[in-house]
């Protein structure tokens, strides 16, 4: 079965590799890694999208699907499992949402493995060292292994934010590898405003990671309204059960139900937190729009940051309608990249 596996994701790897190995562009490695970037990116939606609609176990086994490597063969268990819970986590389509998720991460780790293979053969030739390629190798690895670890402990949600956060550090680790294959830009910028920029990627990653938790523990809609909480500034909060990090999903650490408090605070500690990072990503690239080679990267960001708290409030006011939720993931998953390429900028400037 994980042989099966493995020759699907082989299969629709096939078709992006044949793109890069057909292309003009005198720089076939970087064109994989634009390619790998472009999929990663892709996955992560995917990811989110297999998350809000409750498909994270749509397969309740691992790495196939009733042990079978898809769907058409574990037709008769998914029905059975569908049968008794009409609207619980097994169903044909969430089943096959959760194995479309898996067949794509399998496709991106052959795309990242393909990537180390050629850095390593070719390291006397290629401009830069090959141990970030295999630095990518290893975590995609450990994000494979964080999949399994979402299904077979039942979705708990410090897995499954975990998860998240390896996915979009894989996401910024090939932005940065993209990049440093590409032509350099000559631009000064200030020693203070490089310095600047990783604390308010680490900001910016605090945020999502709050993100997760509220994705994770089902506590988008807590908050029934917005800017307020049910009402009012500061809701009854209950930070005794909403950071306990190793526990069951919709549970206390002690095996009891995760109080609705918990939820509310999940929520309202995310939201606040929010115009942290809508300020202080925003000051910063509007800074970084001094400077003329940075500026479509850091008017990019304005805009998504813009994006991301419409969407966001729109969540809470349309009861979290799964496009917009959808988009919010999208949202944070491109802020990461669009702030990785300012990082680089920055880093590699003169």
């Amino acid at each position: 079965m994980f042989i099966q596996i493995a020759i699907y994701g082989l299969l629709i790897a096939l078709f992006p590799l044949a793109i890069v190995w057909a292309s003009k562009d005198s720089n076939k490695y970087r064109k994989l890694i634009a390619v790998t970037l472009f999929l990663t990116f892709d996955l992560i939606i995917f990811g989110a999208f297999t998350r809000l609609t409750d498909s994270g176990l749509g397969c309740p086994d691992w790495p196939g699907c009733y042990g079978q490597a898809n769907p058409f063969q574990a037709h008769n268990e998914i029905k059975a499992a569908e049968a008794l819970m009409p609207t619980g986590p097994v169903t044909v389509m969430k089943a096959w949402i959760e194995m479309i998720h898996r067949y794509l991460a399998t496709c991106v780790g052959v795309l990242i493995t393909a990537q180390m293979i050629i850095a390593w053969w070719r390291r006397s030739s290629l401009r830069h060292s090959p141990w970030l390629a295999t630095t990518l190798f290893v975590l995609v690895l450990i994000q494979g292994a964080f999949g399994k670890w979402t299904v077979t402990m039942k979705l708990q949600p410090i897995i499954v934010t975990i998860h998240l956060l390896l996915a979009l550090t894989l996401l910024s680790l090939l932005v940065w590898a993209w990049m440093r294959e590409s032509p350099p830009l000559v631009v000064s910028v200030q020693a203070w405003l490089r310095r600047l920029l990783p604390i308010v990627f680490l900001v910016l990653l605090a945020q999502i990671a709050l993100g997760g938790w509220v994705s994770t523990n089902y506590a988008a809609l807590a908050c029934h309204d917005y800017p307020s909480c049910n009402g009012e500034v500061i809701p009854d909060l209950d930070f005794e059960h909403a950071y306990v990090l190793w526990r069951e999903l919709g549970k206390t650490a002690s095996g009891d139900y995760l109080p609705h408090s918990a939820l509310v605070t999940i929520q309202w500690v995310h939201r606040s937190f929010a115009w942290i990072v809508f300020l202080s990503l925003g000051l910063t690239a509007f800074l970084c729009r001094k400077h003329e080679v940075l500026r479509a990267n850091s008017n990019a960001i304005i805009a998504v940051l813009l994006m991301q708290f419409l969407s966001g409030v729109a969540t809470v006011y349309f009861s979290w309608p799964l496009a917009i939720a959808v988009l919010h993931n999208a949202g944070a998953a491109l802020l990461v990249l669009l702030l990785s390429m300012l990082n680089y900028r920055a880093r590699a400037s003169t």
